[in-house]
């Protein structure tokens, strides 16, 4: 009673399963196949079912005529040897290029589907930050791998399983419609036969092969990601000699994925392999056994035995397709489970939904940047950083000092509207009218005019123009060094720290921006080239706000917003020589 209730409940469980990847699945599946492209994509599915549908009745013929030469050599008959071979292989120049159209069809539509859902997550990735938000937020490891070797792998993936259980489908109907006409005793044996080895497969198997196979998908995952990070890191981490520590750090990661694989491949080889080679070669020898007293005492043609044979493969390998591609639905099943869990995070963000009961601090559109009794917490809402802040941005800027880990920049990450933790209202322009440097400054992939003009790509900037502006930033023979402004480097590492903080300064020059916000963007220069650039941005009229330590930036700012730590905050005049917290 005990084992028959173990088993209800495990059959329960697997469908459930089954029906929550099945749910898993549709929910990202519908956004194509109900989307804006779905014509197309209907009418080519439309097209392959009936290819499939064509392909297999001629299969089905082939072995029909693969039974009439055996029987034709078995009676030493050269006419109908002759005549089946030639109806053999008239069919084969038809299903020949049939079958190989089919394959490419449903391989181009998998390129069609990869490509819009790449789109779609791409659009959901970057829409309002969310790359940011996601890194610093939210419990999804490596969004990289999900958007190009998950997506890639849910796209073709599906559409390669449904075209193998379509085929089997038809592969039932057709093939079993023969078999039957020859022996139902072996449908009967068949159908039996078959479940049995599903069942010991889902029973048995399943849901440790599942958990895994997603295991080692996600370890995998991380173990790369720690490889990118060392060469992202690759000389700080030399300045520190760090190489032993980040070793380490590498070898528990990959003594994951090596512990986790053991226990996989001892479940899939040992296990799931040893029985399904049993199951799968028994198969083999059963048509003969089961018709082997027809052909001895009735007379039965060798033809129809090899004929019977030949369906009889075909029907079980249709209907042991969960047997045979388990191994490959575990590992698609740990795959659409992160699809779709990436999917479920995006969708939840760009939604009201997304909002939550803490407070946050509210953006509202001006033509000045102001803050109205702002108090800014961490993301986790778990530290104050300052409270009851109230500020206007001057004309001639504001500097922003403090001791480290104040909140000098996150208060700039409030005013950027990438942090909104906390209450209050921050005024600002549309943020295409502010540009924001950072300290270390960001290198884009591509040409030095790529990086003169980031982030803009409308800008029309002759060659002249360029060099000028990397002559007001100190940078005269940059362009002629490194072959051009129509060159392509590294420029990360084409270029020091100093020389890539005065590169972002020329961005102010070559945008145009009205506010700039700048996060100790001239820390790794000397005070001569900071207080040149500096001298820039008076003579440009931008409105500034800066975070810095040097005193000598005093000058250059109307205001000092000086942050104490303890939540408080002094505002003073730039001439005040120094603040009292």
């Amino acid at each position: 009673m005990r084992t028959q209730l173990r088993e209800s409940q495990g059959s329960e469980n697997w469908l459930s399963q089954f029906l929550i990847a099945a749910g898993r699945f549709w929910s990202v599946a519908k956004l194509y196949w109900f989307g804006p492209e779905r014509w197309r994509a209907l009418g080519l599915l439309t097209v392959a079912i009936l290819m499939l549908g064509v392909s297999t009745a001629l299969g089905v013929f082939l072995n029909g005529k693969r039974g009439e030469i055996v029987t034709a050599l078995a009676e030493r008959n050269e006419s109908s040897f002759g005549q089946a071979v030639l109806f053999y292989l008239l069919t084969l120049i038809f299903f020949v290029p049939l079958f190989a159209s089919l394959n490419y069809l449903f391989q181009l539509l998998g390129l069609f589907w990869r490509r819009w859902l790449t789109d779609f997550f791409l659009g959901g990735y970057f829409r309002d930050r969310s790359y940011y938000k996601l890194a610093s937020e939210e419990n999804i490891d490596n969004p990289d791998q999900r958007i190009s070797q998950d997506v890639r792998s849910f796209t073709q993936l599906s559409l390669f399983y449904f075209l193998i259980f379509a085929s089997a489908l038809f592969d039932i109907v057709g093939y079993g419609t023969q078999l039957w006409s020859i022996s139902p005793w072996l449908v009967g044996f068949l159908a039996i036969y078959s479940a049995i080895g599903i069942f010991v497969v889902t029973g048995i198997f399943g849901k440790v092969l599942v958990r895994l196979n997603f295991e080692q998908l996600k370890r995998e995952a991380n173990f790369r990601f720690g490889l990118v990070r060392l060469r992202e890191n690759a000389e700080p981490i030399a300045f520190y000699r760090g190489e032993q520590q980040e070793k380490d750090h590498l070898d528990d990661r990959f003594t994951d994925i090596f512990n986790n694989f053991r226990r996989l491949i001892l479940w899939r080889e040992l296990g799931l392999g040893s029985f399904t080679n049993a199951y799968r070669n028994i198969t083999f020898v059963l048509p003969y056994l089961i018709l082997a007293p027809r052909v001895l005492n009735e007379g039965l043609e060798l033809g129809q035995v090899d004929a019977a044979r030949g369906a009889f493969l075909q029907v079980f390998l249709s209907l042991n397709l969960i047997v045979d591609r388990f191994e490959g639905l575990t590992e698609f099943g740990a795959g659409i489970d992160r699809v779709c869990s990436f999917e479920r995070v995006l969708r939840r963000r760009s939604s009201e939904e997304d909002d939550t009961q803490q407070p946050h601090i509210d953006i509202l559109p001006s033509q000045e940047i102001a803050l109205t009794n702002v108090t800014l917490q961490t993301p986790n809402y778990q530290r104050t950083l300052v409270r009851n802040l109230d500020l206007t941005v001057p004309g001639h800027g504001l500097l922003i000092v403090g001791a480290s880990g104040c909140g000098k920049s996150s208060l700039l990450r409030a005013i950027a509207g990438l942090w909104d933790s906390g209450s209050g209202k921050v005024q600002r322009p549309d943020l295409n009218e502010i540009l924001f440097l950072p300290q270390r400054p960001y290198m884009v992939l591509g040409t030095l005019r790529d990086q003169l003009l980031y982030p803009s790509k409308q800008l029309d900037l002759s060659d002249d123009d360029l060099q000028q502006v990397l002559e007001q930033v100190n940078l005269p023979d940059t362009a002629a060094r490194s072959g051009g402004l129509d060159a392509q480097h590294n420029w990360s590492e084409e270029l020091s720290l100093g020389e890539q903080q005065r590169l972002a300064f020329a961005r102010i020059l070559t945008n145009k921006p009205r506010y700039v916000i700048l996060d100790e963007s001239t820390s790794a220069l000397d005070t001569d080239n900071e207080e040149h650039l500096y001298s820039l941005l008076q003579e440009s009229g931008v409105t500034y706000v800066s975070v810095g330590h040097r005193p000598t930036l005093r000058k250059f700012h109307q205001l000092v917003l000086e942050l104490s730590g303890d939540q408080q905050w002094h505002l003073q005049p730039a001439g005040t020589s120094e603040p009292s917290a």
